[in-house]
């Protein structure tokens, strides 16, 4: 059942003015300012950073106000986002953290390098800080860039426990910057989040108010034909799927945040004509891919995931949940300019403005149409449908929320475990099927050497989370995703990385890892290999060994997918070094590999970084011994 968009938006509130928050809307709380917004600093709306070795941390539950609804989120030294902390590559950094909250807590140092018991996953690294206890994180800093810090306990990471995180070389940056501001882009939902899964296990379309119309049908029979169209609905249909159903949380419950500042507070970085400012975008969300771009500026894009790349220029770049990219821009005018990041299903935007004067705001450029899914998105150029059977586990009712507590849970059955002669043959993408019929329909794929066979395990094809796999898939390193393709701007892809530096380890893997990214999201069930965490057994790598892992994306949904503790190195279709990253956004219909070494010991939470798909199954643990 759906239910209106009404239930969502406050009485006294347009549907737009929900969108974009409130001008003043933010921590109530903060820093003992009461009736004003808590990012008000200075001209140009800087929240507060921490430099050196020594830090204190205070996690603790604040008021707040983003939308006209009083709410309480959780925030450390009452700010959201937390206070960005700068460190210094090589130096050992001290960070106390102090819970003032009634239950557990932890913070985890996204993409950073480090022991284990530093890493702050409750059940795998340490037991989490309790009510009360401070516990004390101690580390040598053995990188550079912009990263991140976030709760990894329950839902907190969603109520506001989030915050940047910046690393200064040792030497001499590579790409200098006159200016250099932090833009984290994060949702907030004034609902329970416990009560925002339990919605989505009513219903995976729960929040999805934008349907296919017959407008959108005419259009598509213009460009594709009357057939082509008909036959694709139908196969929609026969899914009992929408083609629209890009994301589980929508502008239906989200308004968006940048720097903790809803778009109509309108967060401003100031700039002198002609200087170069460094941008350090941050994906500190809980659920949201946003498509990142500043009208009349080139963004040029120097680091990836806190990595040096080659610099590549871009109009547009879409950011994965939890991913990070520095870009420098050069304003040559005396103008102000508009940041703006929308979200991927266009259900909402957030804005922010770089200005050479404080008040001074550029136009907000309208939200692109709402993408529609098509084969293209499935990794199919074109297509030829057949006949459809029913998807399994359609008609099954909903189960009950799983607790992502990482203690004390049974284990069942790993993923593959292959060594193939040459994991990136060539193949074609024929189709997604989840025990359906898909007979009749034929690829002719623009990139055949760029696409595989999927052979599938019993588990992945019968399995009661699963409701869907890809026949065949692709790598698609230069698709820039659907929304993006052919909109007039250069948009930033996988394809455009390329690292500064080289493999970490030389060696050829000696063994490759498949795993398919599965769910069944009519029960709002997520896993790997059909397996969710509770019945699965850890991924064992031996220390020292180099490790190939595929992702194989068997769902219509992209998945931002987050190993601790290693790097991931994304190859491109021929084996080669792409980009050093931690969290790689895989697509629909989309096979990725990326190469891991296993240089450091312990048990590693290896995951999707969309909170409620970890929070429904899809997380394993990967130990090091």
């Amino acid at each position: 059942m759906r239910h209106e968009i009404a239930l969502q938006v406050p009485a006294n509130l347009s549907r737009r003015r929900f969108v974009q928050g409130l001008a003043l809307g933010g921590a109530l709380f903060g820093l003992g300012l009461a009736n004003q917004s808590a990012w008000a600093f200075n001209s140009a709306s800087r929240p507060q950073e921490l430099r050196g070795t020594e830090f204190n941390l205070e996690i603790s539950e604040i008021p707040v106000n983003f939308t006209g609804q009083p709410r309480m989120a959780t925030a450390i030294n009452g700010q959201i986002p937390g206070p960005t902390l700068r460190w210094r590559e090589g130096d050992t950094v001290t960070i106390r953290v102090t819970n003032r909250l009634n239950h557990s807590t932890s913070i985890h140092w996204h993409g950073i390098i480090l022991p284990n018991d530093m890493d702050g996953v409750p059940g795998l690294t340490f037991k989490g800080i309790a009510p009360g206890e401070t516990f004390t994180y101690r580390f040598q800093v053995r990188q550079s860039g912009t990263y991140w810090y976030h709760s990894h306990s329950g839902y907190q990471e969603q109520t506001g426990l989030y915050a940047p995180l910046v690393i200064e070389p040792r030497d001499q940056a590579r790409y200098s910057a006159e200016r250099d501001y932090v833009v984290m882009l994060t949702d907030w939902t004034d609902e329970d989040p416990n009560r925002v899964f339990a919605n989505l296990k009513k219903g995976d379309g729960y929040y999805n108010y934008v349907k296919p119309t017959l407008a959108d049908f005419l259009r598509e029979a213009g460009e594709k034909g009357w057939s082509a169209a008909w036959q694709e609905r139908a196969m929609w249909d026969s899914m009992r799927m929408s083609p629209r159903d890009l994301v589980d949380v929508t502008g239906a419950t989200y308004t968006y945040l940048m720097n903790g500042i809803t778009p109509a507070g309108n967060w401003t970085g100031l700039f002198r004509q002609g200087e170069r400012v460094r941008l350090r975008f941050i994906n500190g969300s809980a659920m949201s891919y946003f498509d990142v771009r500043i009208p009349g500026l080139q963004m040029t894009v120097v680091a990836a995931d806190g990595q040096d790349v080659h610099p590549v220029t871009v109009d547009e770049f879409r950011m994965g949940v939890a991913e990070t990219y520095d870009v420098i821009v050069q304003p040559t005018d005396d103008s102000a300019y508009t940041i703006f990041a929308q979200s991927i299903d266009r259900s909402g935007y957030v804005r922010g403005t770089l200005a050479p004067r404080a008040g001074l705001a550029a136009e907000v450029p309208p939200m692109d149409s709402v993408p529609i899914l098509t084969m293209a998105d499935m990794g199919m150029a074109q297509h030829d449908m057949g006949e459809m059977g029913n998807m399994p586990g359609m008609d099954q009712p909903a189960e009950k929320p799983a607790a992502m507590d990482h203690t004390g849970m049974s284990h069942g059955s790993v993923g593959h475990d292959t060594v193939p002669a040459n994991p990136h043959a060539g193949h074609n993408m024929a189709g997604m099927g989840g025990g359906a019929s898909m007979e009749g329909m034929h690829m002719a794929s623009q990139r055949k050497p760029d696409s595989m066979e999927v052979a599938h395990h019993p588990v992945t094809e019968n399995g009661p989370g699963v409701d869907m796999q890809a026949s065949m898939v692709s790598t698609r390193l230069d698709d820039p995703g659907a929304g993006l393709r052919n909109n007039g701007r250069r948009v930033l892809t996988y394809a455009d990385l390329h690292a500064v530096d080289g493999w970490q380890d030389p060696r050829e893997p000696s063994r490759t890892i498949e795993l398919h990214l599965t769910g069944n999201m009519r029960r709002y069930m997520w896993s790997f290999d059909g397996v969710e965490y509770a019945d699965a057994e850890p991924i064992r790598l031996q220390y020292g060994e180099r490790v190939r892992f595929v992702l194989i994306n068997d769902t219509m949904m992209e998945h931002p997918i987050h190993l601790h503790g290693m790097w991931s190195e994304l190859e491109n279709q021929d084996g080669g070094f792409q980009a050093r990253k931690h969290t790689i956004s895989v697509k629909p219909g989309q096979s990725l590999s990326y190469r891991v070494l296993a240089d450091v010991q312990g048990r590693w939470a290896y995951h999707c970084h969309l909170l409620y798909h970890m929070m429904g199954g899809m997380f394993r643990e990967v130990t090091v011994a």
